[in-house]
């Protein structure tokens, strides 16, 4: 019996943690089990064509928030083209109302609803025994299924009880398959807490893998120098013992090239976990913190855990460090939140500078408490995945359009890191942040900037644009905004073309050919360049001179955090 376990992902470099681990568990009929990894950029059409090159006898199906109207295609056609093939669906866009998704596509055969790995080894061994499509034997005892009887009758059979983690083999061995791929990994499974828009609150079982066995395994990760390893866990940190354990092991074991990710609750995090990382090599791992609302009675109201000053304390003494990448969520059109107090959480979070502020729109998951409450909270939102919210009693469509818009000049300005010294000048001329992004969309509406492809040296000129707005053009200021412009540009990229705006390089030939010179003789501020000369070192670095100061940027060097380049003033009386 051929079995297809079939996942369709967001991006190439994603990997689907899902269906190795289904694989793995049903590991004694691995020879029978095949692996198709898609992406939603792939036309249906090329993934039918696939799945039929194949020709499996049954075709499982990963179902998210971000694939299932590719699979609703799928389910639709494959029926088709292969009509003796079983159909089978798991995944939490399916589990929570699985005999609606039957009705919904005829040529589904069965899902699989919560935890699927003993499941899916159940499956396998009834279809091994000759169980399958025309000859169906009895499914009736095996847990974790809805399926569709001969008759056409749809069937629920008994939950299955949860699982020990540990139990799950480990599906990274042939690492090769995963080149330049995100690696996704799990210590632990379910969530301690009860935030009303998530569905990893409805899993209160919460339990961990066996520590000496993730430290294997991660060991495995840093010896095959993986470049980054996504912990899915819902709260890394949720059990002190656990986090600490495993950060040790990663800082005691790091080789400098590996890159481990964790979703943590800022407040939960102890001194001595706070110590542990602000001590660990810069870039070892990033960390991701869910705050979503800094309006007290919305907290209260989704059921999240959280003290905001805590938090605002611990991001404070990471960020201290400079040592660690920080990612911080808010979620607009939450009960409570209206415009002005979305504002207020956006600077309450913005002031705490973290690498990364995402600014996300609540998506109504079926199954999830917010779900249940829609009416209560008037909340309109989408039909088609991802339920994403479009109003609610306390925000208007209209609303909503210009948090998107915020949003976007968040992506472009703050998260890609590419604008930073300009952004914290040009603060100073707004009352706030959340008023200095709203009034920069305003200014791309106003253009007609939006819906536009724009290169990275346009946004530089656009910004500058913006600003002049607020600065008077004769003024000794635009030469200050300028600087700081040149300043972020030059810190991410070695532009050999000088956009013109930026006006000339106050530089001058003769001192940039006296410093490369020199140091191509005996590097000093370019230790590492040996055996160059001056032109190749001129090629490969950059000099500026900005607010009075002669700066050599050195791209070879680069701050693992930001990007930047390796920034060195010159001291001109040595020259």
């Amino acid at each position: 019996m051929k079995v297809l376990l079939a996942a369709v992902n967001a991006k190439y470099i994603h990997s689907n943690l899902a269906v190795y681990s289904l694989r793995a568990y049903a590991r004694q009929y691995q020879g029978e089990i095949g692996i198709a990894e898609y992406t939603i950029n792939q036309t249906v059409d090329e993934i039918l064509m696939d799945i039929y090159s194949r020709q499996p006898d049954i075709l499982c199906l990963s179902c998210y928030l971000w694939n299932i109207s590719y699979v609703g295609q799928i389910v639709t056609e494959a029926p088709k083209i292969l009509p003796h093939t079983e159909i089978w669906l798991g995944g939490p866009e399916v589990s929570w109302d699985a005999p609606k998704t039957l009705k919904r596509y005829p040529g589904v055969d069965g899902v699989m609803f919560g935890e699927g790995e003993a499941t899916f080894l159940e499956l396998a061994e009834y279809w091994q025994s000759g169980g399958s499509k025309g000859a169906k034997g009895d499914l009736s005892g095996i847990k974790g299924i809805v399926y569709r009887e001969p008759g056409g009758e749809i069937r629920i059979n008994p939950s299955r009880p949860v699982m020990d983690l540990s139990s799950v083999p480990f599906v990274y061995e042939h690492i090769g398959d995963f080149q330049n791929r995100i690696i996704y990994y799990e210590s632990s499974r379910g969530c301690p807490f009860s935030c009303s828009y998530c569905l990893s609150s409805i899993d209160k079982c919460l339990r961990f893998r066996d520590t000496d066995m993730v430290k294997k395994e991660l060991q495995f990760f840093i010896d095959h120098e993986v470049p980054q390893v996504k912990f899915v866990d819902r709260t890394f940190n949720c059990r002190h013992d656990h986090a600490m354990e495993i950060w040790s092991y990663i800082k005691e074991h790091d080789r400098g090239i590996t890159n481990f990710h964790f979703e943590v609750a800022a407040d939960l995090l102890s001194d001595e976990e706070v110590s542990l990382i602000r001590s660990m090599r810069p870039g070892l791992i990033q960390l991701e913190i869910g705050v979503q609302s800094a309006n007290e009675e919305t907290v209260h109201e989704i059921r999240r855990s959280m003290d905001l000053g805590r938090v605002r304390e611990r991001v404070g003494q990471i960020r201290e460090s400079g040592n660690v990448h920080q990612h911080l969520d808010l979620i607009a059109g939450l009960p409570y939140e209206g415009y002005e107090s979305f504002a207020r959480s956006f600077d309450t979070v913005y002031s705490m500078r973290p690498e990364q502020l995402q600014l996300g729109f609540l998506k109504v998951l079926k199954g999830s408490l917010m779900h249940e409450k829609a009416e209560a909270y008037g909340l309109i939102y989408q039909a088609r995945p991802p339920y994403e919210v479009l109003a609610t009693k306390w925000l208007s469509f209209g609303e909503m359009i210009r948090l998107k818009r915020v949003e976007e000049m968040v992506e472009v300005y703050y998260n890609s890191g590419q604008f930073r010294h300009t952004m914290e000048y040009l603060e100073q001329k707004f009352p706030t942040a959340f008023g200095m992004y709203e009034a920069l969309a305003g200014y791309y509406e106003e253009k007609g900037l939006f819906g536009r492809q724009h290169s990275r040296i346009a946004r530089y000129e656009i910004l500058s644009r913006f600003i002049a707005v607020y600065e008077a053009e004769d003024s000794g200021q635009k030469k200050e905004w300028l600087e700081w412009l040149t300043l972020d540009l030059y810190l991410r990229d070695n532009v050999k073309n000088r956009p013109a705006f930026l006006g000339e390089n106050q530089t001058t030939r003769e001192e940039a050919a006296a410093f490369y010179k020199k140091e191509a003789e005996k590097p000093y501020y370019l230790a590492g360049y040996e055996g160059y000369d001056s032109r190749q070192m001129r090629k490969m670095t950059h000099l500026e001179r900005l607010r009075g100061r002669l700066l050599v940027f050195d791209y070879r060097k680069r701050n693992p955090l930001t990007g930047d380049a390796s920034v060195c003033e010159i001291k001109e009386k040595e020259q």
